[in-house]
């Protein structure tokens, strides 16, 4: 038995080490306070991705805008913009590119144009390229002269 100071009682809780061991308390907080910054980062991570999730079966551009509303909400703590776009995915827009995409590839059918043809000169046509010079038009023919039409004066009446 080891001798105490005499300020000391009989009896010390054992939460309290002596010179050089191992404060076994301390390191279970640390570890404790550890695992629970993870738990509350992760749960905070997933509260935010509630409105992509939301909007996961959307068109693309909704997809796209409630994305990044999450995320200036995410860098900015505004939670108007959370909020913004947690609204925006319970709404479900009209898919406006589907029937337009529709329309091209049916034009594109009846100008005899392959539309797989179309789809390949797309990716061209965001460099820009120089458009070809216009042909010249071709004469118009002079159409006939017109007699004058008399007036109501003229006619008598």
């Amino acid at each position: 038995m080891e001798d105490y100071h005499s300020a000391l009682t009989n009896h010390v809780p054992g939460f309290i080490t002596g010179p050089g061991q191992t404060d076994y308390l301390f390191v279970g907080v640390i570890v404790f306070l550890l695992v629970m910054i993870l738990v509350i980062g992760n749960l905070y991570f997933q509260l935010h991705a509630v409105p992509e999730r939301i909007a996961h079966h959307t068109n693309k551009v909704q997809m796209e805008i409630v994305a990044v509303l999450a995320l200036i909400s995410l860098f900015t703590h505004n939670h108007l913009y959370w909020i913004l776009g947690l609204l925006l995915a319970f709404i479900r827009f009209p898919d406006f590119s589907t029937p337009l995409y529709s329309i091209a590839r049916s034009l594109a059918r009846l100008a005899g144009r392959d539309p797989a043809e179309l789809e390949e000169e797309a990716p061209a046509a965001a460099g820009h390229p120089e458009p070809a010079p216009a042909p010249a038009p071709e004469p118009v023919a002079e159409a006939p002269a017109r007699a004058t039409a008399k007036t109501l004066h003229e006619e008598g009446i």
